[in-house]
């Protein structure tokens, strides 16, 4: 449409954003939740993503059904059910559980810039998924994940390096993800084309 800044975020159908904040160009496919939580720029879910509680990095591509923040309960009282913390929806003389709900919020999901979480991928509460990670579909990740490792399963664990630590830390250094708009585009077909060291020799330093 004419007229419309191309760089606006673009929320599907059915989407929810409630508290939150998105950086430029980020898209939201139909059905994401997005819950007190930050996108950065270019990053974009695909369909039916859940997030509370998180920060999403720059660059990051998050797939269908993938869920990062999930909320919990709480294991060390006599009940799980939470009528114990919205407990205005049962009884009209009693308040909701502020305390409980400012716990959950603050259990915070980092996940880095250049990220992949994939196909019905969970990132549980206060897990930090590094620069450049990668978490296979199906992965339940409990632990951080270091920059620019591949992780896999239930709980998921370490398949491999995605890079040689020495180009991993060098992609780090160059911060690439935080270029202009314009230094990206100019660079379109070298990180097409350019094998990742060569793409590093020619614009450090």
């Amino acid at each position: 449409m004419s007229g419309v800044d191309p760089s606006r975020p673009r929320i599907g159908a059915g989407s929810e954003v409630v508290n939150s904040q998105m950086g430029r160009f980020v898209a939201l496919g139909q059905g994401t939740r997005l819950l007190n939580s930050s996108m950065g720029d270019y990053s974009y879910t695909d369909r039916y993503a859940d997030i509370a509680n998180s920060e999403i990095g720059k660059f990051s591509n998050i797939a269908s059904f993938a869920r990062i923040g999930p909320t919990d309960h709480p294991l060390d009282r006599a009940s799980l059910h939470h009528f114990m913390y919205r407990s205005a929806e049962y009884w009209e003389d009693a308040a909701d559980d502020a305390a409980f709900f400012a716990h959950r919020a603050s259990r915070r999901v980092v996940v880095g810039h250049d990220t992949w979480i994939g196909h019905g991928a969970m990132v549980m509460p206060e897990v930090r998924i590094g620069h450049g990670a990668v978490v296979a579909a199906g992965a339940v990740v409990t632990k951080p994940v270091d920059p620019y490792q591949v992780v896999a399963g239930v709980p998921a664990r370490p398949v491999r390096a995605r890079l040689a630590p020495q180009l991993a830390e060098r992609l780090i250094g160059l911060g690439w993800w935080d270029w202009s708009h314009e230094a990206v585009g100019k660079a379109l077909a070298d990180f097409r084309a350019l094998p990742v060291a060569e793409f590093l020799e020619k614009y450090e330093g």
